[in-house]
């Protein structure tokens, strides 16, 4: 199997694999009787950290992708389940962990990963209008990965 086809199949399993964590999210929250509402209505929060991008592609990478890795909602949770323990209640960090995680989760289905420097160029390839132009100079095979 060729190495391009091998990534790009690689690249469709992580994009599924996501999708299911976005849903299992989405489900762990009406199990459990939290507001589910609150994953969409806080999805934009996270991408706030896009606007280190105003301060130049290396600060705005940055910023970005701290927020958009599963590090902290693993933290949070873990947290949650430490004070759980010691009978304290911080359901507010279990509610943040699953909006964060539905958020990074859903960017990353959808194609959105982690960027490389230019907000256009995620782990997960390229992506807006670049990618299409990135398509034409490769010989319409599909985009490029970089």
């Amino acid at each position: 199997m060729p190495v391009e086809s091998s990534q790009r199949q690689a690249l469709r399993w992580q994009r599924a694999e996501n999708a299911l964590i976005a849903a299992g999210i989405v489900v762990a929250m009406i199990a459990s009787g939290q507001p589910w509402w609150l994953l969409p209505a806080a999805f934009l929060v996270f991408d706030l950290s896009a606007l280190g991008y105003l301060a130049g592609q290396r600060i705005g990478a940055v910023s970005y992708n701290l927020v958009h890795n599963y590090t902290a909602p693993a933290a949070l949770v873990t947290g949650w389940a430490g004070l759980r323990l010691a009978d304290i209640d911080a359901e507010w960090s279990v509610l943040l962990a699953a909006c964060w995680g539905f958020h990074v989760a859903l960017d990353r289905a959808l194609g959105y990963g982690l960027k490389l420097g230019p907000f256009t160029h995620t782990h997960l390839g390229v992506i807006g209008k670049e990618r299409g132009a990135e398509t034409e100079h490769a010989g319409g095979e599909g985009p490029t990965r970089r």
